[in-house]
C-alpha cells in the first residue's frame, strides 16, 4: 500500500494536477451545497472540464468533485434544513437544531471533521481491498464476467423495496436502451431507426446529465421563492464562523465516527447502494446503539457525525468495484467509468494489474481532497447564505446551460443535446409516476457488458448453456443473483400471509 501511496502522491502533487484537484474540490463543495444538485449531478456537470485532461488526471479530478460534493451537501442541511444532496438528509436531524441554538459553526465543524475522517478511512480501505479483488477477478472469464455484471443488475430489487415492480421495469428499460446501436458481435445496426446519432448506441453521458441535472431543475422550478438563512443574527455570512471541534470533543464521538466510517465503506462497495443509503442506515444504527438515543434528533454532534462520516465513506467504497471489477458502485462512479471508457481505458479486472496508476491517482486524490475540502468548505459556508439568496429561477437556467454544454461537448453533436433533453423529460415523468431513474441508468451501464460477455461465453461453449452456467464461480454468483431478485417478492408474500 505504501508503494501505491507514493505513486499516488507523485501523480497528485505535481503543481498543475494539485491545482486541478483543488479546483475540483471547490467546484464539488459549491455544487454539493446547492439544493437540487446531487453528487452524481455535480460529477456530470464537471465532466466537460475533464474532456481535455489525461485519463489518470481526469479520474482524479472527478473523484475530487465527487468527494467534495457530498461534504458540501451538509452545509445547507445544517444552515437551512435543506440537504444539498440526498445523502445529507439525516444531517438535518441534528445539524439544524444545533444551528437554531446558535451553534451553527460548531455543527459545521463536526460535519467537516466527520466528512474528512470518513473519506480518509474509505480511501485506505479502497487501497487495501481493490488489489485483492482484482487478483481474484483475474480468474474470471466471459461467463464469470457476465455473472458479475448480472449481479450488479440484480441489485435493482434492492434499490426501492417499496416499489419493486416499477424499479425492475425501469431497469429493463435501461437494458433495452443498451441494445440500441451496433451489434457488439455482428456489427449490424439495431433499433437506430435510420438515425446516425444512434449508430454508436445511446450515449450514457447525455442520458445521465438529462436524468440527474435536467430532471432536478424541472422538479425545482415550482419552488421559486428565495432561500433564507435560519437565523440572521447567528447564521448570516457576516456573523457565522465555522468552529472545528477540539480533540476532546472528537474523542467523545470516536465510536460513532468509527462505526459510521466502516459501515459507509461497506455499503459503498455494494453496487447500487450509495451514500444516501449509507447515511440513513448509519443514523438508524446509531439511534439503536447510542447511550442516549432520546437525544438524537434534538441537536447533538453524534447525529451529524453518523450521517456525514457514513456518506463520505461511501464515496471511497463505491470506487472499489469500479476499479477492481469494472462495475460502478453508484451513479457518480458510473459517470466516471463512462469518462474513462470514452478515453479508451479498458475498465475491468486487469486495470489495477496493468495500469495501477489509476488506483494510485484515485487514492491520492481522495487523500488530498478530504484534507483540502475542510478548508474550502469553511470558506464556502461563510458566504453561502448570500449564494442561496439567489432564486432557483436563476440557478436553474444556469444548470441547464452547463448541462447542455456538457452533452454537446461529448461529440459536438446536437443529437446528444436532444438525447439529454429527452432523458430529462423522461426522468421527470419517472419521478411523477414512481419509477426509478437510478435503475434505468444501472441497466444502461451494465447492459452492454452483460450482453457482450454472455454472447462471448455462449460462443466459446459452442452453444452449450449448461457449460456457461455450471462453472463454479458463475454458478455461485447466479444463485446469489436469483436470491436477490426473488427475495423481496417472497418477503412480500409472507408479510401478506401474516397480515
Amino acid at each position: 500500500m505504501f508503494n501505491l501511496l507514493a505513486m499516488g502522491l507523485r501523480i497528485i502533487l505535481i503543481p498543475s494536477t494539485f491545482l486541478l484537484i483543488t479546483a475540483g474540490t471547490i467546484l464539488g463543495v459549491i455544487f454539493g451545497a446547492m439544493p437540487g444538485v446531487s453528487a452524481s449531478m455535480a460529477v456530470a456537470l464537471a465532466l466537460p472540464f475533464a474532456y481535455a485532461m489525461e485519463p489518470v488526471i481526469a479520474i482524479a479530478f472527478l473523484v475530487s468533485v465527487y468527494c467534495a460534493s457530498i461534504t458540501g451537501g451538509g452545509i445547507t442541511a445544517i444552515l437551512f434544513k435543506i440537504p444539498g444532496t440526498p445523502s445529507s438528509a439525516p444531517t438535518t436531524f441534528d445539524g439544524y437544531p444545533m444551528a437554531q441554538r446558535g451553534e451553527a459553526g460548531k455543527a459545521l465543524g463536526f460535519s467537516l471533521v466527520a466528512s474528512a475522517v470518513g473519506g480518509l478511512v474509505a480511501a485506505f480501505a479502497m487501497a487495501l481491498v481493490s488489489p485483492q479483488l482484482a487478483s481474484i477477478a483475474l480468474e474470471f472469464g466471459p461467463s464469470e464476467l457476465f455473472a458479475v455484471s448480472f449481479l450488479g443488475i440484480s441489485v435493482l430489487s434492492c434499490l426501492d423495496s417499496d416499489n419493486i415492480v416499477k424499479t425492475l421495469i425501469s431497469g429493463l428499460i435501461g437494458l433495452l436502451l443498451a441494445c440500441v446501436g451496433m451489434d457488439p458481435m455482428l456489427g449490424i445496426s439495431r433499433f437506430t431507426w435510420g438515425s446516425s446519432t444512434l449508430l454508436s448506441g445511446i450515449e450514457m453521458i447525455p442520458i445521465m446529465i438529462g436524468l440527474f441535472a435536467v430532471t432536478e431543475v424541472l422538479k425545482q422550478t415550482v419552488k421559486t421563492k428565495k432561500l433564507e438563512a435560519i437565523d440572521k443574527e447567528k447564521s448570516s455570512s457576516s456573523k457565522m464562523k465555522t468552529v472545528l471541534p477540539s480533540v476532546k470533543e472528537i474523542w467523545e464521538t470516536k465510536g460513532t465516527m468509527t462505526r459510521s466510517s466502516l459501515l459507509g465503506t461497506i455499503i459503498g462497495i455494494l453496487p447500487g447502494a450509495g451514500a444516501t443509503i449509507a447515511s440513513f442506515l448509519s443514523y438508524a444504527i446509531e439511534k439503536k446503539v447510542s447511550k442516549y438515543p432520546e437525544k438524537l434528533g434534538t441537536g447533538i454532534p453524534d447525529g451529524i457525525v453518523a450521517s456525514e462520516a457514513a456518506n463520505n465513506a461511501a464515496t471511497g467504497g463505491s470506487m472499489v468495484p469500479l476499479l477492481s471489477l469494472g462495475i460502478p458502485g453508484g451513479n457518480a462512479a458510473a459517470i466516471m467509468m463512462t469518462a474513462l471508457v470514452i478515453k479508451g481505458v479498458q475498465i475491468g479486472p486487469l486495470l489495477i494489474k496493468t495500469q495501477p496508476q489509476y488506483l494510485a491517482s484515485v487514492f491520492g486524490s481522495m487523500l488530498i481532497t478530504n484534507i483540502v475540502m475542510v478548508i474550502v468548505a469553511m470558506g464556502v459556508a461563510k458566504v453561502f447564505a448570500k449564494i442561496l439568496a439567489v432564486p432557483y429561477t436563476i440557478l436553474g437556467p444556469v444548470i441547464v446551460m452547463l448541462a447542455t454544454i456538457g452533452a454537446y461537448a461529448l461529440k459536438n453533436n446536437t443529437g446528444d443535446v436532444l438525447l439529454m433533453a429527452g432523458a430529462g423529460i423522461i426522468g421527470y415523468m419517472f419521478v411523477k409516476l414512481g419509477y426509478n431513474s437510478a435503475a434505468l441508468v444501472l441497466g444502461l451501464v451494465l447492459g452492454q457488458m452483460s450482453e457482450s460477455n454472455f454472447r462471448r461465453a455462449y460462443t466459446l461453449s459452442n452453444g452449450n448453456l449448461v457449460a456457461v452456467f455450471t462453472k463454479p464461480i458463475t454458478a455461485t454468483l447466479m444463485i446469489a443473483c436469483i436470491v436477490m431478485l426473488i427475495y423481496p417478492f417472497i418477503k412480500y408474500i409472507f408479510k401478506k400471509k401474516s397480515q
